[in-house]
């Protein structure tokens, strides 16, 4: 009777598996990610001032593309331009970004049920 007992306080309940198995399901996730960037992709064509140029009378005539990177570094602006490829990179990155944002804000979550709502079968006494 009493090895039962105490294998009933060692096994987490249904609810209490669920949020573990969706935290390690979510640190696997976030391991998986490679690059994270934050900050917002710019893909611009831009008018070279010169007034025999085809660009200042057609817009389809326009210089570029050109892809710039805005993001902020020490409370500050910082602007890049970049290539096309590094372009694809922080494309890839940023999306990265907000997904990790979101799965920490669940992992958050998912925390704080499992600190404030503890499973009585398995609290220390």
């Amino acid at each position: 009777m009493a090895s039962r007992q105490a294998s009933q306080r060692t096994q987490p309940t249904p609810q209490r598996a669920r949020l573990r198995e969706r935290t390690r399901a979510i640190r696997k996730e976030l391991a998986a990610l490679d690059f994270v960037a934050s900050g917002t992709l710019h893909h611009r064509t831009k008018v070279c001032g010169k007034p025999n140029c085809r660009c200042a009378s057609d817009p389809n005539a326009r210089h570029g593309p050109y892809h710039e990177w805005g993001r902020i570094r020490d409370g500050k602006l910082v602007q890049s331009t970049i290539t096309k490829q590094q372009a694809q990179l922080l494309e890839r990155g940023i999306a990265n970004h907000q997904r990790a944002k979101a799965l920490l804000a669940e992992w958050e979550q998912l925390s704080e049920a499992e600190i404030l709502h503890p499973d009585p079968r398995s609290a220390h006494r």
